[in-house]
């Protein structure tokens, strides 16, 4: 496995763990932070023993965003930069969206511009009762990345989405509940044992019919009602005949708990 410097990255039980640790720089998205989300993104997806994903910050904050400090540094090759930067980091997000394994976010306090966007990914966020989200980006003459663009109208519609981006507009984690971009508040002190709950939880679950279901409904708004039932038809079928499947109904008939291994 890689080494790692500016992230923590564990697999234990079926959950990978993965904690962005800079907290000097309010875990801001770096080059090399963004080189390794990748890297780490790779172990998950391409890892049959991953089975739930759960990601975090070190420190008060989530994640502040990208380093602005390097954008200073690289004056001199600054467009260049940024999209090696976006690259790294959008192949990461497209690596979580397409896993089987679901991505449990768990926000810790500030989650800001390209924080937002990593929060805005997951499959399921739980947020922190002090958590604050903010897309920052057109406050610094910038425009979202890291894939915010494309979940957030899909999360809470378009004019919410465009008050977001236009306005900054900062929401508190019950408003961002409110709002439906994030599954679940807790208390600050009570959020890295329910997020790892949560995280154990599904990794005992079926994996390959998580996998189909985050396929299904990324497509969900760009089809056709028949085009869409007809990848339900697929999926359904492949997924009764996996062993999970046969072991989840078998279950059912004969009233016990499943036992699901993931295949």
């Amino acid at each position: 496995m890689a080494t790692f410097s500016t992230l923590d990255f564990v697999i234990d039980g079926g959950v990978a763990r993965i904690t962005l640790n800079r907290p000097d720089a309010a875990n801001g998205i770096s080059l090399q932070l963004a080189q390794e989300l990748l890297q780490a993104s790779l172990a998950c997806r391409c890892s049959p023993e991953v089975r739930a994903v759960l990601l975090t910050g070190t420190g008060r904050m989530f994640c502040a965003g990208g380093d602005l400090n390097g954008f200073v540094e690289r004056a001199a090759d600054l467009q260049a930069f940024i999209k090696e930067l976006t690259a790294y980091l959008h192949a990461a997000i497209a690596n979580f969206a397409h896993m089987r394994a679901p991505l449990i976010v768990a926000v810790n306090g500030a989650a800001a511009g390209a924080g937002f966007s990593l929060a805005a990914c997951g499959d399921l966020v739980l947020a922190a009762r002090s958590a604050k989200f903010s897309m920052a980006y057109t406050g610094a003459g910038l425009v979202p990345d890291g894939s915010s663009s494309w979940f957030l109208p899909r999360i809470v519609g378009l004019r919410r989405a465009q008050e977001l981006i236009l306005t900054n507009r900062r929401l508190g984690a019950d408003e961002a509940l409110e709002w439906g971009l994030v599954t679940r508040v807790v208390e600050d002190g009570e959020l890295a044992a329910e997020a790892g709950k949560l995280a154990a939880q599904i990794a005992t679950g079926p994996t390959g019919a998580y996998g189909a279901v985050k396929k299904l409904l990324a497509t969900t708004f760009e089809t056709t009602l028949e085009t869409q039932m007809e990848r339900e038809g697929a999926e359904i079928a492949a997924a009764a005949i996996s062993h999970d499947g046969r072991e989840g109904v078998a279950a059912f008939l004969g009233k016990r708990a499943p036992v699901f291994t993931g295949t």
